[in-house]
């Protein structure tokens, strides 16, 4: 069993139930999925970044990424529907908790100047969104092997009903959020 898994049954779980009072544990707030995801404007010139970003999204996650296309044409981007332009990943399961536990306790602490994450970026379900602007925060991605520095979303999604929630699970979690 993942390592953070193990830490959300013993302790988050009852320090939930006890701080909103839950009567079911179903009830309590839980992680469903982690969305990594890569959007690239470069690749509709170039088709190679495209694969770079693919290999680095599949080093950091262990997973292979998905290659999200153009839903419709903006001509003013030179983007034609079905361009490829960005790669997506999914994690769910014993996946979604060892990526967590690297973010937290390895890819977040190597940022520099780090103050914590923005606990401003919930979306009022629940729900949390952290960007990052390199990917070389991640120790699977080989420093002197990468063709150029990109940033990717990282989105959290829980079963939280209301932001409050959701961010006392994250902190709980081991997120570092930024004192206000």
């Amino acid at each position: 069993m993942p390592r953070l898994k193990d830490k959300y049954e013993r302790e988050v779980v009852p320090a939930l139930t006890d701080e909103f009072k839950y009567q079911n544990p179903m009830q309590v707030p839980r992680l469903v999925k982690v969305v990594v995801n890569i959007g690239m404007g470069e690749a509709i010139t170039n088709a190679k970044a495209l694969d770079a970003a693919v290999k680095d999204l599949s080093d950091i996650t262990g997973q292979r990424p998905v290659i999200t296309r153009a839903k419709r044409s903006i001509a003013a981007f030179r983007l034609r529907t079905g361009m490829a332009i960005g790669a997506v990943v999914t994690l769910r399961a014993g996946r979604m908790w060892e990526f967590l536990d690297r973010l937290n306790n390895v890819a977040l602490p190597r940022m520099r100047d780090f103050q914590g994450v923005s606990a401003k970026a919930f979306d009022g379900r629940g729900n949390y969104t952290l960007g990052l602007k390199e990917q070389l925060v991640f120790p699977e991605i080989d420093f002197d092997k990468i063709d150029k520095v990109r940033g990717m979303e990282i989105s959290i999604v829980t079963t939280a009903r209301t932001d409050e929630e959701s961010r006392r699970l994250l902190t709980l979690l081991g997120v570092p959020f930024a004192k206000s």
